[in-house]
């Protein structure tokens, strides 16, 4: 088992790191060119600039039981495919029973911005977000760990 993470968009970096580190989980982060990113942990992949091009080496890099870290609702079908646990930044599982419902509203909203060129804004990230982050997936990867 190891932890994959989309590093360019993840606000939960650090998060993630602290709870690798302390169960000695395996940690890759992908990353594109244009961001920095060191740690001595961490198996850091980096990639050109392009679109979904972090989104492919992440999905070509997971394995079954892996837990991947991601926002992105094709990401994580990808990584469902794989036989992967999926959890979003707000500590939010993918699973196969949600994943068609989440892309089917996506795409019905992607329509809707076209159409009507509105956009929804997001909502500054708090402390208790990350908090709900941090239990939610230190539940995951201790699951994880105790069915190895």
């Amino acid at each position: 088992m190891k932890i994959l993470i989309d590093a360019d968009a993840c606000p939960v970096k650090e998060i993630i790191l602290e709870v690798a580190k302390e169960y000695k989980v395996a940690l890759v982060m992908i990353k594109n060119i244009c961001h920095e990113l060191y740690d001595d942990y961490a198996k850091i992949i980096t990639v050109d600039k392009g679109r979904d091009m972090a989104d492919m080496v992440l999905i070509n890099n997971t394995e079954k039981d892996d837990i991947v870290v991601t926002q992105d609702y094709g990401v994580a079908a990808l990584a469902l495919a794989r036989k992967a646990l999926v959890i979003n930044q707000n500590g939010w599982l993918y699973t196969n029973e949600n994943i068609d419902e989440l892309l089917s509203k996506r795409h019905i909203n992607q329509q809707m911005r076209r159409k009507h060129k509105k956009y929804t804004k997001i909502a500054k990230r708090t402390k208790e977000d990350n908090l709900k982050f941090e239990r939610k997936f230190r539940e995951l990867v201790m699951s994880r760990i105790t069915n190895e």
